[in-house]
């Protein structure tokens, strides 16, 4: 598939989430919906992502938002990963070990670890350290680790309303950042 872009439709695929099986892209978005595409579970950085977008839900969805993550992981690391941690997420996390999601929406890899990271060093160290400090460590590698991460806001209607190909791990908005595009 291509990118997509502004003003495409989102496409329907199947997925499972680590709380639910076999839902329907299109049956999930009865309103502005993110789809933040992230690594992995075991990823601290996209790991201590979810952190803060779970501390910030409630702004979300005080815009009528809801918020899908998607990860690389296999439902069993992230279960695992949440119940050890003791955390209960107000979102779903989209499992896709198989990577059929960041293949429908041509989300590509880095070529090379250095690509991953391009001149984002220090900001991925400062973000890494943030990450550490709020106790999150890293765990399991799940699939491509030089996957780049996207984001797409997608409305009621299935219109893609914002989308982001990174560029880096750190080419992303901030959890406050979305919330304003909202």
């Amino acid at each position: 598939m291509t990118r997509l872009e502004k003003g495409s439709v989102f496409p329907a695929f199947r997925f499972d989430t680590e709380k639910e099986e076999n839902l329907l892209s299109t049956d999930v978005i009865d309103r502005k919906t993110v789809f933040w595409v992230l690594r992995y579970i075991g990823c601290t950085v996209c790991r201590y992502d979810i952190h803060l977008i779970a501390q910030k839900y409630e702004e979300f969805t005080a815009k009528n938002a809801q918020v899908y993550v998607v990860m690389q992981s296999d439902r069993t690391h992230v279960q695992n990963n949440l119940n050890s941690t003791g955390t209960v997420l107000p979102f779903s996390v989209i499992c896709d070990p198989k990577m059929k999601i960041y293949d429908l929406l041509d989300i590509q890899p880095a070529s090379s670890m250095d690509d991953l990271v391009k001149d984002r060093r220090e900001d991925l160290q400062k973000k890494a350290a943030a990450a550490r400090e709020t106790g999150f460590t890293h765990g399991d590698y799940e699939g491509n680790e030089q996957q780049l991460p996207a984001l797409f806001i997608v409305n009621e209607k299935g219109i893609v309303e914002y989308v982001r190909y990174a560029e880096s791990i750190m080419d992303m908005p901030s959890v406050n950042e979305m919330i304003s595009l909202l």
